[in-house]
């Protein structure tokens, strides 16, 4: 009986050593595929500008690898600190295109942490060739002779056009075309409810006051008629920069249009006809730093990931943003294609200005649009 009992025994080792042998050497002992119930729906606050991103169904694939769902809703930089503050329960993340909204609401959701800047975008004004040829034959623009070739506008000419009041038809070669008539004026947003707009005031400011960042009041003095030279004669103004955008690649508007250098990028990389498009670098520009604030655990979580993840930092340089992570991958996108961009802003001598603080940002547009500082 003994010896039957211990055969068994014996019999029923060897099947479990011949059905180990049969099942295959998982490569991954610890797999980490996400079904359903294993992701997480977020949602949040974007800029315009970043919806395509967002709505690209390769963005999502990987955010969902990593567990994550992600509802946007595009509005205005500057209108989320206000939404933030309505219903914060409701939001787990804010991702305006700058750093001031940015602190608007990490100062409105009560948080700690400091924002994350996955990726950013020099602002840019965009023109058509002809119209480029008249401002740099009036001193308002110049093509750099260097390889990367990119076309500068002139800040401290601009200011002193506006001061001036300058026209088109004062230019060389306006005359053949009959969209450049009346004021020189760059278009923007309008700098209270969006941030390109209140970037164009912040360059505009330093370039107006001696290349020096607005940061009293008697600076919001020195450069308040500049400002609203600027602005005032725009008339009605559109709260979103995709919107101007739009306006502009439909030749609908005005000849110089303020915006994100990504915008242009994105278009250009998805193969658009670009060729009657000029973009001017600022000879001193701004950064839009993309500046993500997560509420909760899932939101900053996203910020990692958009910083962090080399799959969405190539989407994101494919979207003609610059990644803080590797921001070499621009200049390899948009490398040998129309129209010309600054593979590195550096090399090209283009330079940056700072950017006043929430305070003066907010004064800047007061006298902008012709109130009180």
């Amino acid at each position: 009986m003994v010896k039957r009992v211990l055969g068994i025994a014996t019999a029923v080792a060897l099947l479990g050593i011949v059905a180990y042998a049969l099942i295959p050497d998982d490569p991954n002992p610890n797999p980490k595929t996400n079904t359903a119930a294993d992701k997480v729906t977020i949602t949040g606050l974007i800029g315009s500008e970043k919806r395509a991103f967002f709505e690209d169904q390769a963005v999502k694939d990987e955010l969902a690898k990593q567990g994550l769902v992600v509802n946007a809703d595009s509005t205005g930089s500057w209108t989320m600190a206000d939404q933030a503050s309505a219903s914060p329960e409701k939001l787990d993340f804010a991702f305006p295109a700058s750093g001031e909204p940015a602190d608007a609401v990490k100062r409105a959701w009560k948080l700690q942490d400091s924002p994350v800047v996955p990726f950013y975008s020099p602002v840019v004004i965009l023109t058509h060739p002809a119209a480029a040829q008249v401002l740099k034959n009036g001193g308002l623009a110049e093509k750099d002779e260097t390889p990367d070739g990119v076309w500068k506008f002139k800040m401290d000419a601009y200011v002193k056009a506006l001061g001036e009041g300058k026209r088109w038809e004062s230019m060389a070669g306006a005359e053949n075309n009959p969209d450049l008539r009346g004021q020189v004026l760059v278009t923007t947003t309008d700098p209270e409810t969006s941030s390109s707009g209140a970037m164009f005031l912040a360059l505009l400011s330093w370039a107006a006051n001696d290349h020096q960042v607005v940061s009293d009041d008697a600076a919001v003095t020195k450069v308040a008629k500049v400002m609203n030279a600027a602005v005032g004669p725009q008339g009605s103004l559109k709260s979103s920069t995709d919107e101007v955008f739009r306006n502009f690649t439909a030749n609908v508007g005005r000849p110089l249009v303020f915006g994100y250098e990504s915008q242009v990028a994105q278009l250009q990389l998805q193969g658009a006809p670009l060729n009657d498009t000029v973009v001017l670098y600022p000879d001193t520009t701004v950064h839009s730093d993309h500046t993500l604030v997560g509420r909760t655990e899932a939101g900053r979580k996203l910020a990692s990931l958009l910083r962090d993840d080399d799959a969405l930092v190539s989407l994101e340089a494919k979207y003609g943003f610059r990644p803080q992570k590797r921001p070499e991958v621009f200049g390899q996108e948009t490398k040998g294609r129309q129209p010309q961009l600054a593979p590195d802003l550096k090399s090209a001598n283009i330079g940056q200005a700072p950017v006043p603080s929430l305070e003066f940002l907010r004064k800047l547009t007061n006298v902008a649009k012709g109130g009180p500082k």
